[in-house]
C-alpha cells in the first residue's frame, strides 16, 4: 500500500515489461476473435515525467530516456509497436507522459476486446476509474491483485493475457509469484501469463524459475535483463518476466531485443540478458 509507481515510471524495468506486453498484445490482435487483458496491479495508467515523483528519482532517464536514438533495423522492427503506443498516448496527454500498462493495453483493444484493470490503493484505484470510466471496453476494480488473479480467470473470451506486476513490498513475493502462476495456469491452461519481477537477489529468482520449470505443464519463457552486476542483493540490478504460453515467435524476438537493450541500458559497463525456456520445453 506504500508503493507508488509514479516514482519509477519509464525506468528500465518498465521498458522491458511494456515491450514484452506489447509483443503479446500484437500476437493476440493478429486473430479476429476477441481477447481479454487483465492487469492485476494496474497503478494509475498515466505518469507525468515532469512531476515531482518522477523528478525525485529520475529513473526514467536511464529507461525510456535512453531509447531516443534508433537501434539496428531488426531491433526497431520489434520496438515499433511499443514506440507507437507511447507516441499515441503522448499525442493525447502530452509529450512528457509515460503510459503505464493499463494505457498500453487500452491502445491495443479493438471493439470486442476487454481490459480489466485492478488496483488496491484506494486513491490510485479512484484515479484509474476516472480515466477509464467512459470506455466501454475497460473496467476498473478496487481489489487486491492476488485475489483478482484467482477470481477473474478463465474469462468469457477464452483468449487473453494476465499481467501480474506486484510492488514486492513484502518478503517472499517472488516465491508467491511462482506459486500463483502455477495455480493460475492450471485454472486457465491456454491463457498467456506475464509475471514481472525485480532482480536484486538473483538466487530468489533462480529458485522461483526452478520451481516453475519442474511444475509447469505448459511452455514458458524466463526473460531477464541485467543492467548492473548482481553483486549486491540489496540493489536493483535487473528485471525480468516469466511468460507462460508465450507467442511462438517471442523467444526468437527476445534474442534480438534483449541484447540490444542490455547494451543500451547498461550501467557501469555491464549489461547482460537471459532468454530461457521453462516447463515441458525447458
Amino acid at each position: 500500500m506504500n508503493y507508488r509507481h509514479a516514482f519509477h515510471a519509464g525506468n528500465f524495468a518498465d521498458v522491458l515489461k511494456h515491450l514484452v506486453l506489447v509483443r503479446v498484445l500484437a500476437h493476440l490482435a493478429a486473430k479476429p476473435k476477441p481477447f481479454r487483458a487483465v492487469d492485476t496491479h494496474a497503478g494509475i495508467g498515466l505518469y507525468d515525467l515532469d512531476a515531482d515523483e518522477a523528478g525525485r528519482t529520475g529513473e526514467w532517464h536511464d529507461g525510456i530516456g535512453r531509447l531516443d536514438a534508433p537501434f539496428a533495423p531488426e531491433v526497431e522492427a520489434l520496438l515499433a509497436p511499443y514506440r507507437e503506443a507511447v507516441a499515441a498516448v503522448r499525442a493525447r496527454y502530452g509529450a512528457r507522459t509515460y503510459p503505464g500498462s493499463p494505457a498500453i493495453i487500452r491502445e491495443a483493444l479493438r471493439a470486442g476486446d476487454k481490459g480489466v484493470f485492478v488496483e488496491l490503493h484506494p486513491v490510485d484505484a479512484g484515479t484509474l476509474a476516472e480515466r477509464y470510466a467512459s470506455d466501454s471496453r475497460t473496467k476498473v476494480l478496487h481489489l487486491d491483485g492476488w485475489t483478482a488473479l484467482n477470481s477473474l480467470i478463465p474469462p468469457p473470451e477464452r483468449r487473453g493475457l494476465v499481467l501480474i506486476d506486484p510492488p514486492y513490498e513484502e518478503r517472499g513475493e517472488i516465491d508467491r509469484l511462482g506459486a500463483s502462476l502455477l495455480k493460475a495456469v492450471r485454472k486457465w491452461p491456454t491463457g498467456i501469463f506475464l509475471g514481472w519481477y525485480p532482480i536484486k537477489d538473483l538466487s530468489a529468482v533462480d529458485r522461483m524459475a526452478a520451481a516453475l520449470d519442474a511444475g509447469l505443464e505448459r511452455p514458458a519463457l524466463r526473460l531477464d535483463l541485467m543492467i548492473e552486476r548482481p553483486d549486491d542483493p540489496t540493489r536493483l540490478s535487473g528485471t525480468g518476466l516469466i511468460v507462460i504460453n508465450p507467442p511462438w515467435t517471442l523467444a526468437a524476438e527476445a534474442e534480438v531485443f534483449l541484447p540490444a537493450l542490455a547494451e543500451r541500458l547498461a550501467r557501469g559497463g555491464y549489461g547482460a540478458f537471459r532468454c530461457e525456456r521453462l516447463g515441458p520445453e525447458g
